[in-house]
């Protein structure tokens, strides 16, 4: 594909590829998404063909889905207690560590390596020697078990 191609095609398909990216991301987001792609596709420049709308709208796609994983949000101690608690942020600290530190032993070492240390799921899987499902599924466990805990004894 010749350079002169390449802009036809972007100028053609931007406000498409832009939609896709709407439907993920917010707006700034979304162009910023859309750049990376277009500057994914400029440096494969050599190896594409006409058209590579479809291959755009696939790694818009993907892209976003990227974005969204990425900042996914962790659960933060202060989230755990209750707005209306009447203690202090340090004492629930102390609270919410001492039912950590409750946890069977595989909950604790993987709520502890997600959330205190922010490890990724795809790591602790691969340093316990298990699969990342497996991995989800006890940290959803420990979190469960930890808000219950909070609320059971306020």
């Amino acid at each position: 594909m010749t350079e002169e191609q390449y802009q036809e095609e972007v100028v053609a398909m931007r406000a498409r590829l832009m939609m896709t990216a709407r439907r993920y991301l917010t707006n700034d987001e979304a162009e910023d998404t859309v750049q990376d792609v277009l500057l994914r596709l400029w440096q494969m420049l050599p190896e594409l063909h006409s058209p590579m709308e479809p291959l755009a709208h696939i790694l818009v796609r993907n892209y976003s889905v990227d974005r969204l994983r990425r900042k996914r949000p962790t659960l933060q101690l202060s989230e755990v207690a209750d707005a209306t608690d009447s203690k202090t942020g340090s004492e629930r600290a102390e609270r919410i560590m001492a039912i950590i530190s409750r946890l069977p032993a595989m909950q604790q070492t993987i709520f502890r390596l997600r959330h205190i240390e922010g490890m990724e799921t795809r790591d602790i899987a691969l340093l316990m020697g298990s699969t990342e499902a497996a991995v989800r599924k006890s940290l959803s466990r420990a979190r469960q078990s930890i808000i219950r805990r909070y609320n059971d004894h306020k």
